[in-house]
């Protein structure tokens, strides 16, 4: 009865033991047949396409850099001057953008796609392998956009680092890596479409924002990139959910869910920004918003002299009691009339950076 009793532990353990192993083993089984058999075979040697956690680990470690450790190696620093930096690292995401997009339209979405609904051509024809080379750019391209942040905690301006910035930026690599893993062409790429469009405008305003005062005058139409921006994704949510109703391309339906999905959420988080910066409430205006998750050239007016509020009260208290002594030490009466010290002025800050 002891011995009994001394083995039936050890017996228990064993085989807890056993039964966690085996479903590791079968996980891990699980896990590599789905990574190798059945993802795109085409992309599977592609750069960082054999797994998704590299991805994953870029993206936290851009989350931490840009968060904690940039701030805090730039805290006994000057910030840096990089203008023609900025200038040069927009021109080229202008002209990378304006290839993708042309890749996107090349490949089908000017040339033959059915806007209903497209299958993925997983075939390894000349045309199948084009697409399919400009998803994994397309995904590349997530990477570049890092920089805008990098410059960002360069400069000292981590009033731009918002949460929609990091989380535009950090989440975005990880999201389009499963789709060149599984489904790089078809129904889903629409969003890259779009989004590289968008983007061509985009980094063609903050890179005019980065040359100077003389150019950003002309800067007028800086909150209709955040409306292209809702615009999109309410575009790629109706694009996507429509094939809830019908399928009749047998799309992969989890990755129209994916992708619907991670519009609703953009479009929320662009949405509110528009809102607080651009919408006035309660009578106050709310276009002092720092950043919108792609901050390259930010032009911000305070030109109207109704608003006492965009003027320092330290500053305003001083020019009146510098021009009341100048009129008394003048004796000229007639200079003492009432003014507005809120005279019209432009404040111009060049927020170079991003996406």
């Amino acid at each position: 009865m002891t011995m009994s009793m001394t083995l039936t532990p050890t017996l228990t353990a064993a085989s807890y033991r056993v039964a966690i192993e085996e479903y590791l083993s079968q996980f891990y089984d699980g896990w590599r047949d789905l990574m190798d058999n059945k993802s795109d075979q085409r992309t599977r040697d592609y750069p960082l396409m054999s797994s998704p956690f590299p991805t994953i680990a870029i993206s936290l470690s851009y989350a931490y850099f840009v968060k904690v450790l940039g701030p805090k190696l730039m805290e006994n620093r000057k910030p840096f001057e990089l203008r023609k930096v900025l200038i040069v690292y927009n021109a080229l995401q202008v002209v990378f953008s304006s290839w993708l997009f042309y890749e996107s339209c090349i490949g089908g979405w000017l040339n033959g796609y059915n806007w209903r609904c497209e299958p993925v051509d997983y075939s390894f024809s000349p045309h199948a392998i084009r697409t399919a080379n400009g998803c994994w750019w397309y995904y590349f391209s997530k990477f570049t956009e890092f920089f805008d942040t990098f410059f960002f905690v360069m400069r000292k301006r981590y009033d731009q680092v918002s949460t929609l910035h990091v989380i535009h930026h950090g989440i975005m690599p990880v999201s389009v890596w499963w789709g060149v893993k599984f489904t790089p062409g078809g129904h889903s790429t629409f969003f890259g479409f779009l989004n590289t469009f968008v983007h061509i405008f985009m980094y063609a305003y903050y890179m005019l924002a980065a040359m100077g005062p003389k150019v950003q005058k002309y800067l007028w139409w800086k909150k209709y990139l955040t409306v292209m921006q809702m615009i999109q994704f309410v575009m790629v949510m109706v694009h996507s959910f429509q094939l809830f109703f019908k399928n009749d391309c047998n799309y992969p339906i989890g990755f129209a869910y994916f992708i619907g999905a991670h519009a609703v959420m953009f479009y929320f988080l662009f949405s509110n920004f528009y809102k607080r910066a651009y919408v006035k409430r309660d009578g106050k205006d709310k276009s002092a918003v720092k950043a919108n998750g792609h901050a390259n050239g930010d032009v911000k007016k305070d030109d109207d002299a109704t608003m006492p509020k965009k003027v320092s009260p330290f500053s305003v208290n001083r020019f009146q009691n510098t021009f009341n002594k100048f009129t008394t030490e003048m004796c000229n009466p007639a200079l003492n009339s009432n003014i507005n010290p809120n005279t019209t002025r432009q404040r111009v800050n060049v927020n170079a950076g991003n996406k």
